[in-house]
Parts: structure tokens; C-alpha cells; sequence
């Protein structure tokens, strides 16, 4: 037995100790909401395959989610539709042209290993969807790197790799479509006018936090310039809004402070620009989301908030 201490030790935990009239379940919906324009582009853009992505996620997400809380004997938590939002946003930052037992194999380890085995809704270090990527990207790179162009359905590359190996040349006609999404990528990330609208309904209906997003795509673009690239591209090309939208945001993976947030998407956007100019790979959203998620304990506990009751 351990010896009583004589200090007058307190510990809080980061989470907020007050409870919000909005339960998870509409908060998911309003994301899913957000989302729906995305899904809907994506299937205009790259036809049956990005709906059948978009549908093998979802469901394959929601299945392994009632199947592991049934093994575990867990209470069933589909109704909070977090299995949902997971599913639709792996979808959306997958390849059009993913297999589909790839897809189901991205969803089994986004909800059982990333989010099931550290507790669950809320419990998890790191973002599911991202996750999920990240072992495909890993473990099938080649498949994981293949892009077709819109509608006609032509292998491209994208421009970070030609900016990456030095042969990119823009012009202002490129910038519009890379804005309205006309362009190779995941089914998701293509079009910056409807990650933006997303962005500000959840930001006017209170789900998300503006701080760590504008964070990161202000490092980014600050970082950019001063390395003289091309800082227009840098913010419409690859995840990197979709990343600081949707991911930074994440409610378990991302600080629950002002200054913690502004620290972590601050530290997404360096790391994004340094593997994007001087890493083995062209796009570094997903790595530095990812890394900096495992600081988000330590930043919690740097930058204290003051708790108290709700307004």
C-alpha cells in the first residue's frame, strides 16, 4: 500500500466536466450532413466506382462496429451514428478505383483496431478514417497511389508528385478546376468550394472548432511562401483542406483547448509542408494529422483551461 502523500494533490482530467444539450448522434448527424455534398460530387465526378466505395465503407464500418460490441458484450452504440461518419469519410479520402475487399479491410481496422480495442467512441488516440487509410496506404501503396481523371476515367498523376519532381506548371484555368473539384484525387478531396461550405455550416452550427483548421492552412501556406512555392496549389491540391476541415476537428483525437488546438493544427501544417517538400512522399496530410494526434494528451496538459458551468 502507498504511503498517504502530504500534498494537496488534485488531478482533472481534459474532457469537460459540463454536460451540452446536444447529444453525439445529432452532432454526427450534422457532420454526415456536411458530408453529403462530397459523397454526391464524388459519384458525379468518378461514377459507380466512388458510389460503391462510399456504400462498402458505411456498411462494412457500421457491421464490424455491432459485431465487435456483440463479441465484447458491449452496449449497442449504432444509433450514435459515429460508424457512419467514419465510414463515409474513409470512403471519401480512398481512390475512386480501391478494391472493395481493399475498402472492407480499411473499415475492419478503422473501427475494430483504431477505435474499437482503445475503448470505443471517444477513447480512441487516433482518428479511425485516417487510420484505416494509412494501413492500406502502407500495406498497398501501389493501389493506394492510383488516380483517374474525372469522367473519362484516365490513370493520371497528381500535381503534388509534378510538383514534387519539379515539372508542374499552373495557370489561372487549372486553379478553377482544382477550386470547383474537376480533378484526379480521392473521392472526397477534389473540390474546395464544397469542403469550405462543410466548413462553415459546422462552424455556424457550433460542431466544430475554427481554430485548429485555420492553424494549419496558415503554417502551411506561411511555410510555403517562404520556400517559394506555389501557395494556391499548396491549399487546393491533395487532403489538405479536406484534412484540416474534417480531421483536425476530430472531438477524441484533437485537444480540447483554444491554445492546444491552435499548437496541434500549427504543427499538422509544418508537417505536411515537410514531408510534401522534403519527404519521401508527395502528400503529408494524413502522416502529420496522424503524429500529431499522439501529442494531443501532452497538449492538453500544457495549455489548461479553466472549468467551470456552461454558459
Amino acid at each position: 500500500m502507498a504511503a498517504p502523500s502530504n500534498l494537496n494533490e488534485i488531478y482533472l482530467s481534459s474532457s469537460p466536466h459540463f454536460s451540452a444539450k446536444r447529444s453525439t448522434s445529432e452532432i454526427m448527424l450534422c457532420v454526415i450532413i456536411s458530408l453529403l455534398p462530397l459523397c454526391i460530387y464524388g459519384v458525379v465526378l468518378f461514377k459507380l466506382p466512388a458510389l460503391i466505395t462510399i456504400l462498402v465503407s458505411v456498411t462494412s464500418c457500421v457491421a464490424f462496429e455491432w459485431i465487435f460490441q456483440k463479441i465484447t458484450k458491449q452496449p449497442l452504440r449504432l444509433r450514435d451514428l459515429s460508424a457512419i461518419v467514419t465510414g463515409i469519410m474513409l470512403a471519401l479520402v480512398l481512390p475512386p478505383t480501391t478494391p472493395i475487399w481493399m475498402t472492407i479491410l480499411g473499415a475492419f481496422f478503422a473501427i475494430v483496431v483504431a477505435k474499437g480495442f482503445f475503448g470505443g467512441i471517444g477513447a480512441n488516440v487516433f482518428n479511425p478514417a485516417l487510420t484505416g487509410r494509412a494501413f492500406l496506404f502502407i500495406s498497398f501503396p501501389l493501389a493506394m497511389s492510383s488516380w483517374v481523371q474525372p469522367f473519362d476515367g484516365v490513370s493520371s498523376a497528381t500535381v503534388l508528385s509534378e510538383i514534387k519532381t519539379g515539372v508542374f506548371v499552373a495557370d489561372s484555368n487549372m486553379y478553377l478546376q482544382y477550386f470547383f473539384g474537376n480533378r484526379a484525387g480521392c473521392i472526397g478531396e477534389t473540390s474546395a468550394l464544397l469542403i469550405l461550405i462543410a466548413f462553415l455550416f459546422l462552424v455556424l452550427a457550433k460542431i466544430v472548432d475554427w481554430r485548429a483548421p485555420i492553424s494549419m492552412l496558415a503554417v502551411s501556406t506561411l511555410c510555403t511562401w517562404i520556400s517559394n512555392g506555389d501557395i494556391l496549389m499548396n491549399l487546393l491540391s491533395g487532403g489538405m483542406l479536406f484534412g484540416a476541415v474534417f480531421m483536425t476537428t476530430d472531438y477524441a483525437t484533437a485537444p480540447v483547448t483554444g491554445w492546444g488546438r491552435i499548437v496541434f493544427g500549427a504543427g499538422c501544417g509544418l508537417i505536411t509542408f515537410l514531408i510534401r517538400r522534403f519527404g519521401g512522399y508527395p502528400e503529408g496530410v494524413m502522416f502529420s494529422i496522424l503524429i500529431m494526434n499522439t501529442l494531443t494528451p501532452f497538449l492538453n496538459n500544457l495549455t489548461p483551461t479553466k472549468y467551470g458551468y456552461g454558459k
